[in-house]
């Protein structure tokens, strides 16, 4: 199988597991109102549309992170989508104002570290992004920081791409990213935290 198509399948697949769970909770909300139960319409209305917000908030991020969209509004939205992609969930993310002034696909670096930095915080904190030099670096820091060695692999392209899951192919992704924009993506781990730097 080409590299490239294996790649497609396995972010489509990791994207639609992310609308999963939002597009479920609408269906969700959408039966309860069907009931014709006045006491939960509200509970359902509200459910519905935080559930909406979350879904067109994923796919707004993605649709940079992983597409060939550019920015529509200029240099702010990048962080907008950050805020949106992380609203809810167990880590939070600074996105410096500073990123405005990076080229459009740095920004979509930008982005990609920031979710992956994420990931490796399986009980939530914080990831910080900065400039590091000429390249940008993510700080993922919590009281639990992993990174699998399956990971570290595909960060490093020491792994077969057929060996690639759905939980690896963003971190093959985003290094494979950095290397379009002449950078090399480095991870290291310390006291809680875990620094990716693309330069």
């Amino acid at each position: 199988m080409p590299v490239a198509f294996r790649v497609l399948e396995l972010l489509a697949s990791r994207l639609c597991h992310e609308l999963i769970s939002p597009v479920g909770a609408i269906n969700n909300g959408v039966e309860l109102l069907t009931d014709g139960d006045q006491g939960f319409a509200r509970d359902a209305t509200a459910l519905i549309g935080q559930s909406a917000r979350r879904a067109a908030a994923r796919l707004q991020f993605y649709r940079f992170a992983y597409g060939a969209g550019a920015l529509a509004g200029g240099a702010a939205d990048a962080g907008t989508l950050v805020a949106g992609m992380f609203e809810g969930g167990r880590a939070f993310c600074d996105w410096p104002r500073d990123f405005g002034a990076l080229p459009p696909r740095w920004q979509k670096l930008g982005c990609n570290l920031a979710l992956l930095a994420a990931e490796a915080l399986p009980r939530g904190g914080r990831v910080t992004l900065a400039r590091d030099g000429n390249g940008i670096a993510a700080v993922a820091a919590g009281e639990s920081v992993s990174l699998s060695a399956e990971l570290k692999a595909a960060l490093a392209a020491e792994v077969d791409v057929e060996a690639l899951t759905a939980r690896t192919v963003h971190a093959y992704f985003v290094a494979r990213l950095a290397e379009t924009l002449g950078a090399r993506l480095a991870v290291s781990e310390a006291d809680r935290r875990a620094t990716f730097v693309a330069a």
